[in-house]
Formats: structure tokens, sequence, C-alpha cells
């Protein structure tokens, strides 16, 4: 990783897999010997309201566990943008989906408007936007390698859903352009 601490948030509404997601994510980035910091807040509904999940990741000891202004923002749901755009850092990595974010804010961000859930459609289930999503990321910035993520996705995947869950990956992969890191 280029930097020494990078912030991202998976922001959507409950249902969608955020947690799943941040946590394959980190344990992905933990057995490349990195250092991470996981935490979520959502609302007292399980499904439908606001849910986010965040990760702090370091090449050493992570000082504060909180993310602070975010490096990415992946948007699965309309409802996360207002509480996560002001905290992003100019030049921000943005994934949103293009069904369920049909209209994003104008801000200093790279942004990238993408058929997330309509890519899981087409593989049978919606279910597996948020997998389809994280191929994204890792894709374009290189977070951890896709080894590490696979491994995880393979061993965390819920019961009937791994070979979704891979061609989802594999969905998200190809839907992505590398994207370079932004200057720091």
């Amino acid at each position: 990783m280029p930097k020494s601490r990078i912030e991202l948030r998976f922001g959507g509404t409950g249902g969608q897999g955020l947690l799943l997601s941040a946590k394959m994510l980190a344990d992905a980035l933990a057995a490349e010997g990195k250092h991470v910091a996981q935490s979520q807040t959502y609302e007292p509904t399980s499904r439908g309201g606001f849910c986010n999940a965040d990760l702090v990741i370091a090449g050493g000891e992570v000082d504060y566990p909180l993310p602070i202004a975010f490096d990415h923002l992946v948007l699965l749901d309309k409802m996360a943008i207002k509480p996560s755009w002001p905290r992003l850092k100019p030049g921000a990595l943005v994934i949103a989906d293009t069904r369920l974010c049909p209209e994003l804010p104008a801000g200093d961000v790279r942004l990238h408007h993408l058929p997330l859930s309509r890519t899981a459609l087409e593989l049978g289930s919606e279910r597996v936007t948020n997998i389809v999503a994280l191929g994204v990321l890792v894709e374009m910035t290189g977070i951890c390698k896709r080894k590490s993520i696979e491994q995880v996705v393979r061993a965390d995947a819920p019961r009937g859903f791994l070979d979704l869950n891979m061609d989802a990956l594999a969905a998200g992969y190809a839907l992505a352009t590398p994207v370079p890191a932004a200057a720091s």
C-alpha cells in the first residue's frame, strides 16, 4: 500500500452484506500482515436502515481505530451518501451502484458509477452485490492481493453461496479499471 494509513467505508442499508464485505477484506489484509481496525454503525432495523462498515488499515499499529476521512467509499444505497460524502478526502475513490445511487453530489473525487447490483442480478442474486463491489474495490486499488481475498471469500462464503460469491468477485474484477493512486 502506498500510504501508511488508509480509511474506507462500505455504505448502504442493512441486509446488503456490508459487514461481511468489511470482515472479508479485513481478514485478507490481516493475512498479508497489515493491521486493520473495523467498526460499523447501523440503525436498529435489521434490514433497510442505514448501515456502514468502516476499515482503518495501516502498515503498523492502528493509532486510532475510527476513520476520520475516507480514501475509498463504496456506496450500495443512496441512504449512505449524506452521512459519508462530507467525510471524503480530496481525490477519494468512490465506487457507487448506478441503480441504487442514481444521483451523486459533485466533488473532488474519482467517481466510478458502476452497475454493481445489475451485475449481481445477472449472476442470479442481488444478494451478492456486496461481493461484486468488493471485487471492484480490490481490483481498482490493489489494496490486497486477489489470492488473499479469494481465500477469505472461499472460507467465509455463506452455505450454498460459494460458487456465486466467487463468480461475483470475478465479475467485480471485470467491472474494474485500475485507478492510479492519489497524490499524498
